[in-house]
């Protein structure tokens, strides 16, 4: 529990002195962070360091295909109401990130981690997390994470019996079939834009009727279970029905769903729907994403869109033609080598941007869009796609890995 300040084992401290030490020089030798490798040293040195760390805080998993680091943001300012947070804010989000984030969280009352989704189950059973939150699950990086099913198994297995408060998306099926196998669920409306990977009841294989909002399956039974707390227009709804007015400084329909998703968390921990919503209105960016950054005399909006789900939610983000639009697109290990996704993203709604075409695999995108009969221009460099846009906004979306180089080209 919380305030169990117990200190930490003479190897301990070795293991986390020497994890600051790796993450500092890989910092000067201008590698990143160093978060992760830092965290690879200090649990080389002491492989239960995580569970010690965390013995202390009162700890929030997120886990979730898209929106998992911003959610885990909101999360954090909306509990920094009731006390101090620590929190992988950066997206370091496998075992020796989330080492790093929280061997610097000695004083803290809460940890807020975003999980990657194949190691929430390893994660949460270090941890012992007093609450998980679930937010969707779709197709993402398939040489890695492999089918979404399979992934949503792994989950039930995992948190089957958790003693953790799990809040989780009733729009989406196969979230609703992994959080189905703990005791205490908090079931949130946050809708489900993208249903592609959705169609077959992931508890018997049958077909998903889908009428309206609701979904179920006609051969088994399974079925969307009734919310206690929904997103409704610009409001939150609580379960005692009062409606709870969402001001954000982020973008976009998914944001207020992730603000939705947060207070339900908040609530968990004591911090009311105004106070926790309020709160988020600090957020303005999330690492980098949806910052504004002025180069060459344009304004760029950086939006970064990793898999077929993420672009649906931002082409909806988007100004409207001619706003001219910058697509970036790597295959690099942190991206998932295979980039057969770019043919289940509708490029079709486009039409009518002026776009640039940039990043490791611009002739596989360049391709997408030909048949798609979208028009488009193919450039070497970020430099050279934005001196052939005239000057005013821009709207740049790139995956992963391109969304980093990007924002090194412009300064962000």
């Amino acid at each position: 529990m919380a305030g169990n300040t117990e200190p930490l084992s003479p190897r301990a401290k070795l293991a986390v002195t020497a994890g600051k030490a790796a993450a500092a020089v890989s910092r000067a030798a201008g590698r990143g962070s160093g978060s992760v490798i830092g965290g690879k040293v200090a649990l080389r040195l002491d492989p239960d360091l995580l569970a010690r760390l965390a013995r202390h805080l009162d700890v929030v998993l997120v886990s979730a295909t898209n929106g998992k680091t911003t959610t885990t943001r909101l999360i954090a300012e909306a509990l920094r109401a009731n006390g101090g947070v620590v929190s992988n804010a950066l997206g370091a989000n496998m075992p020796a990130g989330i080492t790093s984030a929280l061997a610097g969280g000695s004083d803290a009352k809460y940890g807020v981690i975003e999980v990657d989704e194949k190691y929430l189950a390893g994660v949460a059973g270090d941890v012992g997390p007093k609450a998980i939150a679930l937010l969707n699950l779709s197709r993402d990086q398939l040489d890695r994470a492999a089918e979404t099913r399979m992934l949503a198994e792994k989950w039930r297995e995992g948190l089957s019996g958790s003693k953790a408060v799990i809040i989780a998306n009733a729009d989406d099926p196969l979230v609703v079939w992994a959080a189905s196998s703990s005791p205490n669920v908090v079931w949130v409306a946050a809708g489900q834009e993208w249903k592609d990977d959705a169609w077959s009841c992931p508890s018997c294989g049958g077909v998903l009727q889908r009428p309206g909002d609701d979904w179920f399956c006609g051969d088994c039974g399974f079925r969307r279970p009734t919310p206690t707390w929904a997103l409704n227009g610009d409001h939150v709804l609580d379960p005692h029905g009062a409606a709870w007015p969402i001001h954000l400084q982020l973008p976009g329909r998914a944001n207020k769903a992730n603000a939705t998703t947060s207070a339900a968390v908040a609530a968990a921990f004591g911090v009311p729907p105004l106070t926790a919503l309020q709160r988020m209105y600090a957020v303005t960016a999330v690492a980098g994403r949806y910052d504004v950054v002025s180069y060459q005399g344009r304004d760029i909006r950086l939006l970064l869109a990793k898999n077929p789900a993420g672009w649906l939610e931002t082409f909806s983000l988007i100004d409207p033609p001619p706003t001219p639009v910058i697509l970036a697109v790597n295959a690099r290990g942190a991206d998932g080598t295979d980039t057969s996704w770019l043919w289940d993203v509708d490029y079709a709604r486009l039409a009518g941007h002026p776009i640039c075409v940039i990043g490791d695999r611009r002739l596989d995108l360049a391709v997408r869009l030909e048949v798609a009969n979208v028009d488009f221009q193919v450039y070497d460099s970020a430099q050279e796609a934005v001196r052939n846009c005239p000057p005013g906004r821009i709207e740049a979306i790139a995956n992963y890995t391109a969304f980093q180089d990007l924002r090194r080209v412009v300064g962000n």
